[in-house]
């Protein structure tokens, strides 16, 4: 049975370190293919800085288009919101009974899971994989102290060698807002579109 890994975000742009992440697990993890779900826009929580979900799906279609092991997902933009992971995962699973699905999340994630609808039902069901964060100073100083709860957890892969990168979609906003060269934190296609388009200028 393929095993797939689901790797959510607003990928407002999709960025080289979500590349980075997410290759890195599909080629280094008992995974086969890893797919980024893009995030629908909560429609009560309006952001001028996020692009409609059409352009972001179009962002990461073109940014993995040539690696067939990365694949980008609108599933979340056709269930009722707000999207649950556990409703997510619950659909794949009825779409497609021939896959089996896991997670992926940042190890911040992790220390919250604890408050996820249905946590216990994602520990029990799904294997979840874990790569490390790169913090800023300021994030280290706010950083909680105490150990991960479901670190020891069975379900739960902590990966290591992952060369996560301290890059932020929202850097990349107001970089360019401020009219400042961002080429080589984007894919040339997805910088091009970005370019052209003349997204988060504003």
């Amino acid at each position: 049975m393929k095993k797939i890994g689901l790797y959510f975000g607003t990928f407002n742009p999709i960025h080289v370190g979500h590349l980075i992440i997410a290759n890195h697990i599909a080629n280094h993890t008992a995974l086969d293919e890893v797919w980024l779900v893009v995030s629908p826009q909560n429609p009560l929580k309006e952001k001028s800085s996020l692009l409609a979900d059409y352009h972001r799906l179009a962002l990461v279609r073109m940014a993995v288009e040539d690696n067939r092991k990365l694949k980008a997902s609108d599933i979340e933009f056709k269930l009722e919101r707000p999207s649950y992971t556990t409703h997510t995962l619950a659909h794949l699973k009825e779409q497609h009974p021939e896959f089996e699905f896991a997670l992926i999340m940042g190890e911040d994630n992790l220390r919250t899971l604890h408050k996820w609808k249905n946590h216990e039902v994602l520990l029990e069901h799904y294997q979840i994989y874990v790569y490390p964060r790169a913090y800023t100073l300021d994030e280290l100083e706010l950083a909680p102290k105490s150990e991960n709860r479901f670190k020891d957890h069975p379900s739960i892969h902590l990966i290591e060698g992952v060369q996560v990168m301290n890059i932020s979609s929202s850097f990349i906003r107001q970089s360019i807002k401020n009219r400042q060269d961002v080429r080589y934190l984007l894919t040339e296609p997805v910088h091009q579109y970005v370019e052209e388009m003349n997204f988060y200028k504003k």
